[in-house]
């Protein structure tokens, strides 16, 4: 046999289970596309200090080393034998994998799943999510049982086609101009942009703030509140550890008369932004704080090589007067293996479905 026929052979993959959280998810969160790079090894430790839960991870490698890790935690009863991937609520709960891996490797991840879990609940994920999109395909080769239900459609801004759109329009700067004359009568207006240093370093305290003061804090219990400590506040916290992802975290912050008033944030990761959360304090609603906020935050992300807003689901009027468009659905995942769970399962797929937020 030639060398160039050695070279020609699909690469030999190897799966194992690795108790807790395995170190080498950010080897492979470094070998991931651009847009899964903040599935690190922290964003899953937070998930689990922030919401509690013990973790195991399935990692395959080839001869060049760690391809996919899947962390997992245990969810409902033990004899149930289910799984699903710990996360925020938020870009999406997918896991890493390298940019390119083939049938081989996901057939290897689906093997090991096999021995480690009943069913595995993925999602809420994009429907062209790669990971989930592989595995998904490889449980279905053998056999098991996949069930969806319908999330929401996301939102996406085309950033390079907005700028050769003449985007932002003159108009809407005007428009801007004039709600921020008359938003500065009631005081100081300071536009600042925070990192994650910053925003470890007293930033989220400020987000919280706004929060606090928020529709969110009126109307609900708050559990939904981003950065307070009754909401999701610890896990960014814990999440900002990592200085890798810390470098990924961006907001942009309001202040009038040194008190904060709206703030957005996000995850950039290549030329893509995650916009993850905004707020704004209600007393200053008439002159339009978050939209002028977020004008200027979009601007200076275009300015840094920014492509794509991902604006991910909920309240589509706002992203769609700024210019974004339906992207792909979003949706939650069972995967079942053969047996007795996966002929109940199949019973029960219309429950599931119909579980979802529907069309």
């Amino acid at each position: 046999m030639l060398l160039a026929d050695f070279a020609r052979l699909p690469p030999a993959y190897r799966a194992r289970r690795v108790d807790g959280l395995a170190s080498a998810i950010d080897q492979v969160a470094e070998r991931a596309r651009a847009s899964h790079r903040f599935l690190r090894y922290q964003w899953f430790a937070a998930a689990l200090s922030a919401y509690g839960g013990a973790a195991q991870t399935l990692l395959v490698e080839d001869e060049r080393g760690p391809v996919a890790a899947l962390p997992l935690m245990r969810v409902g009863p033990h004899a149930l034998g289910a799984a699903a991937v710990p996360g925020c609520y938020w870009p999406f709960r997918s896991f890493p994998k390298a940019a390119g891996l083939d049938d081989g490797g996901f057939d290897a991840l689906a093997e090991v799943l096999g021995q480690a879990v009943t069913m595995l609940r993925l999602g809420p994920v994009y429907d062209d999510d790669p990971a989930t999109g592989g595995l998904i395909a490889a449980a279905r080769r053998r056999g098991w049982v996949v069930i969806d239900r319908f999330i929401a459609d996301s939102y996406l801004l085309d950033m390079a086609e907005a700028a050769q759109d003449g985007w932002p329009r003159n108009s809407t700067l005007r428009k801007n101009r004039f709600h921020e004359k008359h938003l500065a009568e009631h005081g100081a207006l300071d536009w600042r942009f925070l990192d994650g240093a910053a925003l470890a370093g007293g930033g989220f305290d400020q987000l919280a703030s706004v929060e606090e003061k928020s529709w969110i804090a009126a109307r609900t219990d708050g559990r939904d509140a981003k950065f307070t400590q009754t909401g999701h506040g610890a896990f960014w916290r814990a999440a900002a550890a990592d200085p890798v992802l810390a470098a990924m975290l961006h907001a942009a912050l309001l202040t009038i008369d040194g008190v904060p008033a709206a703030f957005s944030f996000d995850i950039d990761t290549g030329a893509i932004k995650y916009a993850i959360a905004n707020s704004y304090d209600p007393a200053f609603a008439k002159h339009s704080p978050g939209k002028l906020l977020y004008y200027r935050n979009l601007v200076a992300a275009m300015g840094k090589g920014i492509t794509k807003v991902d604006w991910g689901a909920g309240d589509s009027g706002y992203k769609q007067v700024i210019g974004a468009t339906r992207g792909p659905a979003i949706r939650d995942w069972l995967i079942v293996r053969p047996g007795a769970s996966a002929i109940a399962a199949r019973a029960l797929a219309g429950v599931w479905r119909r579980s979802g937020q529907g069309h």
